[in-house]
Formats: C-alpha cells, structure tokens, sequence
C-alpha cells in the first residue's frame, strides 16, 4: 500500500477528494436563531453581519426558529448538515437544555451539535412595568405575598435562562411563582407590558428600550457584579437574592460533521470581529460585553454550564417532555 506521502512525492494522483476541498463557503450563510425577529439572537448576528460578508465573501440570512429552548434552532442545522447552517447557541440550548429536556429523541446538544465559537455574554435584567409600585426586589416580593393569584413571570420559553432564572428566584425568596413560557424573548416581554404576568428576568438588549422610554422598570440585574453597561442598577445579590449569580452567554455551534478547516475559520472570524472596538461599542449599547472563546475552551466550558445547572433543574422540579 503507498502512503499518501510516498504517493505525493512520486507524483501519483490521488482521489479528487483528497486532492481538493470544495471552495467554501460557495453559497450564503445561514444563521439559525431561536429567537423572532428583535430577540437577542437576532440582533448579535445583525451586529456581526457585515464582518462575515467581508471576510468570508457571501451573504447571509437569518432564520429564526424559536421555542425549546434554543433546541429547534439547534435541530434545524443538524438536519441541513450542508457545511453552511450554524446556530446562534446560548445557556438555553447548550446550559439548561439538556437536564430540563427529557424526550429529545437521542439528541445530545454537545455531542450532535458541539461549539465553534463564544462571542458575547450579557447580565438578565429584573423587569415590571413602571405603573406598578414596585421600586425594588423587596417591593416585589412584597406585592407577590399580597397578590399569589398574580405572581407569574413570562420567559422567552421553556428551558431558557428567564426560565430557570425565574424558578430560582423564587427558591431563593421562598415565594410561589408560576411560569408563563412565550415563543421567543419579544413575545415574553410583551406579556410584562401588557399586564398578563407580573415580571420577566431577561436579557437586556430587547427591554432596554422599553426602560429608557419608562414603560418597564428595571429593578436588579442578575449577576453577581454590577453591570458596567448599568453600573447605577443593583444586583439582586445586593436586594439579598443570595447566591444569584446568572449571565446569558451566546455563541456559534454547527453540526458536529462540520469540518474542522471550517469550524476554525468561522472560529477565527468572530474572535476577531469581537476584538474590534466597533463592534464592542455595539455590544455595549444593548447591554452585551464580549465574552470570547476558542472552540476547545467554548466546548469545555458548556460541559461545566451543564453540570452546573442539573442540580437546579433537579431541585426545581422542572421538566419538559
């Protein structure tokens, strides 16, 4: 048998496809986002949008497919499995998911469909409309206790950090709270407008708007520091939610097939944009910092998000069939 170094230095010709890789990508990008149009996940792609064009040379397009928690999105791109489909994954899909998500049919989000890239991550805000009296988590505990019948929080769906953000602050409180679960993070946050549940603990970037324009108020921010991007906003860990301590991270996955060639310069692409003092600034005006990783360190770093979260998911009680 010759080796495919012996052969190489002897001239002979190989397989076309040892020879060669198809160019890629030689058609635009598709980007699968489990939220509607406005969510979070829609909007980080946007902010990248113009740095894939550049560097990659193809456009792109955003589908968005949301609900379970970010594993629709996620299945989408499995079955594509075109070379060309990614993700926008998140502490959803690849975090809470797979302890909350019981039927999934022999779907692994980390073995079927593992991390190129991280990019950003945000603190959730705790929001209530603005005509309610409630200036503090003290209040809303407060106005929980005189009012159970009410005390329901929306999330952008099951399994989602506002999801589980929601339950464990309940724990924490030792107060009831029922969960609404909406398709997608406009939707939950319209539910909070409109008066059909009493709070939402969500990311910043869709509510934000809604804040400055004095609609909703924000009354802490769920990590464990002060936010640079809200630094007069205090955290529930200050309003005595002990142990607190949730951020929304977001990233890129692909079919797990994907090429590796591929997965590094998608890879090396976003870890450069999100070095960019540009595209930092846009960040910061939705509330988002950069958070990058590599794919090894992304993929290492979902493993720990999972066995972090299954002890919560266990005491909750929650799951989702």
């Amino acid at each position: 048998m010759i080796s495919r170094r012996a052969a190489l230095g002897a001239g002979l010709a190989l397989p076309a496809a040892t020879r060669a890789q198809p160019a890629w990508p030689d058609r635009p990008l598709r980007f699968i986002v489990s939220a509607q149009v406005g969510g979070v996940s829609d909007i980080l792609v946007r902010i990248l949008e113009n740095r894939f064009r550049e560097r990659l040379g193809q456009s792109l397009y955003v589908d968005p497919r949301p609900g379970g928690g970010g594993l629709v999105a996620a299945e989408a791109a499995i079955r594509a499995n075109d070379r060309h489909s990614f993700t926008v994954n998140h502490i959803a899909s690849h975090g809470i998911g797979p302890s909350l998500y019981r039927n999934r049919g022999g779907f692994d989000p980390l073995r079927d469909m593992p991390g190129v890239v991280r990019f950003a991550a945000m603190p959730n805000v705790l929001i209530v409309r603005s005509e309610l009296p409630i200036h503090s988590v003290a209040d809303l505990i407060g106005h929980i206790r005189a009012n159970p019948a009410k005390a329901n929080f929306s999330s952008a769906s099951a399994g989602t950090s506002s999801h589980l953000g929601g339950i464990l602050f309940g724990q924490i409180m030792g107060v009831e709270v029922t969960h609404v679960p909406y398709r997608g993070t406009a939707p939950s946050l319209s539910a909070v407008l409109n008066g059909e549940v009493l709070f939402n603990i969500d990311n910043a970037p869709t509510s934000r708007p809604h804040v400055l324009a004095g609609s909703l108020r924000a009354i802490a921010v769920s990590t464990a520091r002060r936010a640079t991007t809200m630094p007069e906003l205090p955290t529930m860990q200050e309003q005595g939610v002990t142990g607190f301590d949730v951020a929304s991270w977001y990233g890129l996955a692909a079919p797990a097939a994907t090429p590796r060639p591929i997965v590094d310069r998608m890879a090396a692409v976003v870890l450069e944009a999100v070095a960019d003092p540009a595209v930092i600034g846009r960040f910061a005006e939705i509330g988002a910092e950069p958070w990058p990783l590599d794919t090894d360190d992304y993929n290492a770093f979902m493993r720990a998000e999972v066995a972090r979260w299954a002890p919560v998911v266990q005491a909750s009680g929650a799951s989702v069939d």
